[in-house]
């Protein structure tokens, strides 16, 4: 090692530190010995300096394979950052120009540069091949390594063309690094790569200093505002699995005064560039991403890393949540998690081929059960990558933190088993729930599965109940779901051997995680149930007065949802009004002064604390069917032409209508109107609106009768009432 130096000298001169961290001086000398190495050190563990280093110090240049451009900038960036010449480094990627490429050879060649980073894509063009034959190659990093595995969380198939090209350019030591790597997938990348005989250096995987949440889907932006304001002006991350939500969230996060911004591969590199670069130079605090975001960025004081959907593999999470807390600070790793967003990706695995949908459903998994557990989830993340965690409290995620309550559940078990069985194993999990709670559904009558045995054997729970013990019984291994044929229950032979012999089986009851994704300020639609009665009932009063007072029936005033909004919302002003369910400007305008008047009374006597979810402002609503509605409405055009162009049945724009009309907007279609119904059936419905106390349409219907008015009729004539009375 004389020939190098002193490391320690070389870390100092080069980088400026005056230690190495963990097995970084191993690693280091095993590359510089000329040894094929392979490297597992979590994200912040200093991975990139195990190349860096020695690519600076031995002869030729070091080939780094990269999966993507925002990556290699970074790279190239921070290294010459800390050198004197900026040539030390370059990236050769497709967004250059022949001019550009040229000097980047040129300074190849000459001996200055000493880190070549490229994608794998740019490694295979036949003119980047000729030219790396002619130079000496100090060695190959293989970043992000686990890229190569079909195990991976991000596997990518040109990376398996990696050693090919290799063996075409000409051979020297290969270094794969990666941050994530269960003993499968580093099998599969050695392998790969052709380094079976490869020193492997593996790092812890805890990191101590980062804090696991998850949590119920329930309204989870109203939850990440508040989340974001509680630690306003730190770094942060949202991974999205969608790019629209990525700009619904970026945007929603931007009209609530949060320094946000959006990244995502359908952007264009430059904009993608600019982005990232703001969000390290710290212009904006939060970036919303999808996982194109964020491989190798050298930021270390991210604070949060937020998982809007959970993530499809383990690795891919461990991966994403590493990324904050670098610096070994502070590190809030939280996820939303609901199981409809597990069951859009069992959907969208269906059409791929079986071997990749079996890959596909056992990472997903091992999610699921990390997910709905409530043991350390150290514990669990650290044993998915054959790490032991031996402490039974971390003291740093939410399950060591506030324990989750689980009960016994073997009986159970053993009655959905005995029920899958019974039909022999050939429905998915909602209808065998449905057999066992009794629920005499039109498909139970069809297979006239309400004779079975198993039929309401589970009455006792609901059907998100039984839903979990499936999902945990699929967990422990008693249950799977078939690949062929996907989604149907069939019980393994540890689950006849639980039949055989019950035995304990403890389930964790109170994740409620079938929740669905809420909008913000959400609340059901039907009859609505109040969040503080004494004020529901004084706003009643004041809506039966105010529709005295016009002579009105009171729902076209406000309807009951909207009164029970504003008993959980306390909203005290007009602008706040809007916000409430089913208010839109025009009737925040025209009736909402006496009721934000009444609500501010009220607060401030009883000393009500308003909650803080109601501060978050949402997007406007920019339907384009609602416009498109409106627009085509002021020109006359019938209601069977506007469904027509929009491929939806007449039905659906009386229902925009309905929505739009709700809210405050004033519609005239009296024409569509005149040309389905004759001017006494108008009249006498809408007489019975002006009448009524109920603006039930079933009650409408049965009072005027079926025979001479249908749903729709019905519909659209309560639409005039309200929109010609209300609005």
């Amino acid at each position: 090692m004389n020939t190098y130096g002193s490391l320690n000298e070389k870390l100092q001169q080069y980088f400026g530190f005056d230690r190495f961290k963990g097995q970084q001086e191993e690693s280091i000398k095993s590359v510089l010995q000329g040894h094929n190495t392979f490297v597992l050190m979590p994200t912040g563990g200093g991975k990139s300096l195990i190349y860096q280093l020695p690519a600076l110090m031995m002869e030729g240049t070091a080939i780094v394979i990269s999966p993507l451009i925002a990556l290699m900038k970074n790279q190239v960036d921070s290294i010459r950052g800390m050198q004197t010449e900026d040539n030390i480094a370059h990236s050769l990627n497709s967004l250059l120009t022949k001019t550009a490429i040229n000097e980047i050879k040129d300074d190849i060649i000459t001996g200055k540069t000493k880190l070549l980073y490229v994608a794998p894509e740019s490694l295979t063009k036949e003119e980047n091949i000729n030219f790396l034959k002619k130079i000496k190659i100090s060695f190959y990093a293989i970043d992000e390594a686990h890229c190569i595995s079909e195990w991976g969380h991000d596997f990518r198939p040109e990376y398996r063309r990696i050693r090919p090209i290799i063996e075409e350019i000409g051979k020297s030591p290969i270094v794969a690094l990666t941050a994530t790597a269960t003993a499968k997938v580093q099998h599969d990348i050695q392998k790969n790569l052709g380094i079976l005989d490869a020193k492997v250096f593996k790092s812890s995987f805890n990191r101590a200093n980062l804090y696991y949440e998850v949590r119920p889907k329930i309204k989870p932006k109203n939850q990440i505002i508040k989340f974001i304001k509680q630690n306003e002006g730190k770094s942060g991350i949202i991974y999205c699995l969608s790019r629209k939500k990525v700009e619904e969230v970026a945007e929603l996060l931007q009209i609530n005064g949060i320094k946000a911004i959006a990244y995502h591969a359908g952007m264009d590199a430059a904009t993608r560039s600019i982005n990232q670069d703001k969000f390290i130079l710290e212009e904006i605090d939060v970036i919303v991403a999808t996982i194109a975001f964020g491989m190798g960025i050298d930021k270390p004081d991210v604070r949060f890393v937020i998982h809007y959907d959970i993530p499809r593999s383990l690795e891919g999470y461990y991966q994403e949540t590493g990324r904050s807390g670098r610096d070994g600070g502070e590190g809030k790793c939280i996820t939303f998690y609901s199981y409809k967003d597990v069951q859009k990706f069992e959907k969208f695995m269906q059409g791929k081929p079986v071997a990749e949908q079996e890959i596909g459903r056992q990472l997903l998994l091992d999610t699921v059960s990390y997910a709905e557990s409530a043991i350390c989830r150290r514990i669990i993340l650290l044993n998915y990558f054959g790490e032991n965690y031996l402490e039974e409290n971390c003291g740093n995620c939410d399950n060591c933190l506030s324990p989750k309550e689980k009960i016994e559940a073997g009986d159970e078990v053993a009655r959905a088993l005995k029920a899958i069985l019974e039909v022999n194993e050939q429905y998915k999990a909602d209808h065998i729930a449905n057999i066992l709670t009794g629920n005499k559904t039109a498909a139970i009558k069809s297979f006239k599965h309400n004779t079975l045995k198993s039929f309401g054997s589970g009455k006792d729970h609901d059907e998100s109940f039984w839903n979990a013990v499936f999902r945990q019984s699929t967990v422990a291994g008693l249950l799977i779901k078939e690949i062929e044929n996907y989604g149907l229950l069939k019980v393994t032979d540890k689950g006849h051997e639980f039949l055989n012999g019950p035995h304990k089986f403890l389930l964790v009851r109170n994740h409620q995680y079938d929740n669905e994704d809420e909008d913000i300020n959400e609340v059901t639609t039907s009859k609505a149930i109040a969040g503080d009665p004494n004020l529901f009932a004084i706003l009643n009063d004041l809506r039966k007065k105010i529709a005295k007072k016009h002579n009105l029936p009171p729902f076209v005033i406000f309807q009951d949802p909207s009164l029970a909004d504003m008993s959980v919302q306390y909203p005290i002003n007009i602008d706040e009004l809007q916000k409430i369910h089913g208010v839109g400007q025009g009737k925040a305008k025209r009736y909402g002064k006496e009721f934000v008047e009444l609500i501010r009374k009220y607060v401030e006597e009883n000393e009500i604390e308003r909650p803080e979810d109601f501060v978050v402002k949402t997007i406007a609503n920019k339907s384009k069917m609602k416009v498109f509605i409106i627009q085509n409405i002021d020109r006359k055009i019938s209601f069977d032409i506007i469904a027509d162009s929009q491929g939806v049945e007449v039905k659906d724009i009386i229902a925009e209508v309905e929505a739009i009309v709700n809210s405050g907007t004033k519609l005239n279609f009296d024409y569509y109107i005149d040309s389905i119904m004759d001017k006494e059936h108008q009249e006498r419905a809408f007489d019975y609106f002006r009448e009524t106390e109920d603006d039930s349409i079933e009650k409408a219907l049965e009072e005027l009768g079926e025979d001479d008015y249908s749903e729709e009729d019905i519909r659209l004539m309560r639409n005039k009432f309200f929109s010609d009375m209300g609005n």
